[in-house]
């Protein structure tokens, strides 16, 4: 039963704050968890409750400054007005610079790319996103395109939520292919 879970073992981290968007937090969370991997989502504060743009809420499980990048396999970062807040943060930047210079899977959806922005790890990258943050990712160094998703080396991207079967189609495609490749 296990095999039919392709990311049984693997540990994702997930960033949330205040209105986060309720679907780009929920859907990939359900979503990585049902192909066996286990979510961690955390926030400025241990067991803070925060409230989604739709108010939908969310504890978190952890707070970004109790964790390392060596406890997981990879991020996930939604989008929302969240990531305008917690891009100001110095240990999320770490965390996310950690994941990209460990090669670990950065993805990223909407407003979420606001994040990797403000950490650096974009340039050069193609990704998508936000219309409303083109510019932004352009003036990073990103090579954007308008696509329901983008993956590049071990970055994911997507626009919005319509593109979320999109997006955690290639995060575990993506995962699962780092998985084949420790096993051998």
């Amino acid at each position: 039963m296990l095999e039919n879970l392709p990311l049984v073992g693997q540990k994702i981290l997930m960033f949330t704050g205040e209105v986060y968007e309720d679907l780009e937090l929920w859907y990939p969370k359900y979503r990585l968890i049902e192909a066996g991997a286990e979510v961690v989502v955390a926030g400025e504060e241990v067991k803070k409750l925060y409230s989604g743009k739709n108010g939908y809420p969310c504890v978190s499980d952890d707070a970004v400054e109790n964790l390392t990048v060596d406890g997981f396999d990879g991020l996930v970062v939604p989008g929302g007005f969240m990531p305008d807040r917690l891009r100001r943060n110095r240990h999320v930047l770490e965390l996310v610079r950690g994941f990209a210079e460990s090669k670990k899977c950065v993805a990223a959806v909407c407003h979420g790319g606001w994040i990797p922005i403000s950490a650096g790890v974009y340039h050069g990258v193609r990704v998508t996103g936000s219309p409303g943050i083109k510019d932004d990712l352009v003036n990073a160094g990103a090579i954007w395109q308008d696509a329901e998703v983008v993956v590049d080396r071990h970055f994911v991207s997507s626009r919005k939520p319509d593109d979320l079967p999109a997006f955690c189609r290639e995060i575990i495609r993506l995962m699962s292919r780092d998985v084949a490749k420790e096993k051998r």
